[in-house]
């Protein structure tokens, strides 16, 4: 069973859960960057629920079915069509042998999440099928998907039906301005506590460097550094720190103009000061959203970012739940 791409997108690679456990050699985890939407779609479709899927952003492929199948398309307001008639998102489809699948242009948000029954049966590398394009691993030979490629779909593992729908209780609905939330980082400190304060005052906007390694934010006030001799080996930018680790969501601004917010394919260490990191549920939110969409930052506890986590695994779990009555 196969899928033929007639265009690609803008965009468009192969992602799943992620390839967790190689950071510490320089491997990012890569995986969707809205892993709730991924998550959402696999299991409309039978999926487990970290199977590998379609990420396409802001412009999404064509497609030919080459055999019956099952799908579901959720995240970003991107009316999935088959044959130029327009379906619903967020529900299981059935698509016939010679249908094709294209998709609307984003109303809200900046990437779909596409599902199909088995998932696409690539070959895993170190045990991911996530698409790390700098590192030309997994996916589709490390890279975005092409036109007149195959993909491979696998065979499915649980029989469902077309016509299940995610109830809207379950959905995050996408907002043009969004409030991030982020727990204080190790270097925090390195601003002064006026600019700290401006950090999470200010409105930011969403610049056109925004991709999987990284948003930047614009629009907001400048922010200074607390003076110091800079340490031997850190560089003369007042931003610049002996090299650190950084986390997936971490937030680095260098010479303290920009903001950005390092994403799931991002390196893992560097020179620069992070004075904080998204948290998981809210790095989603990042994940849809398109250049001059507006964020405020807020800052919470680690204690408040480990209980929105887990109110969001439970709401994947009731959903879970729900799609098996």
């Amino acid at each position: 069973m196969s899928i033929k791409v007639i265009k690609p997108g803008l965009n468009t690679t192969i992602q799943d859960g992620g390839r967790e456990g190689y950071y510490h050699l320089g491997i990012p985890p890569s995986g969707a960057l809205d892993q709730f939407s991924m998550k959402a779609a696999n299991l409309l479709v039978g999926n487990k629920a970290t199977e590998a899927v379609l990420e396409c952003t802001l412009l999404g492929p064509e497609l030919e079915f080459l055999n019956t199948t099952l799908i579901a398309a959720c995240g970003a307001e991107m009316p999935p069509m088959l044959d130029g008639e327009v379906m619903p998102m967020n529900t299981t489809l059935k698509v016939q042998a010679g249908q094709t699948l294209s998709f609307g242009y984003p109303l809200k948000g900046a990437r779909i999440y596409l599902a199909v029954a088995g998932g696409f049966n690539l070959e895993p590398t170190l045990g991911s099928r996530s698409t790390y394009i700098l590192g030309n691993l997994g996916g589709m030979k490390g890279r975005t998907i092409q036109k007149d490629d195959l993909l491979t779909i696998g065979s499915p593992t649980e029989k469902v039906s077309k016509g299940r729908t995610i109830p809207k209780r379950f959905l995050r609905t996408i907002h043009k301005e969004a409030t991030i939330r982020v727990v204080e980082g190790l270097y925090a400190h390195r601003l002064t506590l006026s600019s700290l304060s401006r950090f999470y005052q200010d409105e930011w906007l969403v610049g056109s460097e925004a991709d999987r390694i990284g948003y930047r934010f614009k629009g907001g006030r400048s922010l200074e550094f607390q003076p110091r001799v800079q340490p031997f080996g850190a560089g003369s930018d007042p931003s610049n720190i002996v090299d650190a680790c950084y986390p997936v969501g971490s937030i680095q601004v260098p010479s303290g103009k920009e903001p950005i917010v390092l994403l799931r394919d991002a390196v893992s260490g560097g020179g620069y000061a992070t004075i904080g990191t998204v948290i998981s549920s809210d790095l989603d939110l990042i994940g849809q959203m398109q250049p001059n969409y507006k964020a405020r930052f807020e800052p919470v506890t680690i204690e408040m970012a480990l209980q929105v986590r887990a109110e969001t695994n439970l709401r994947l779990q009731q959903l879970y739940e729900h799609l098996m009555l």
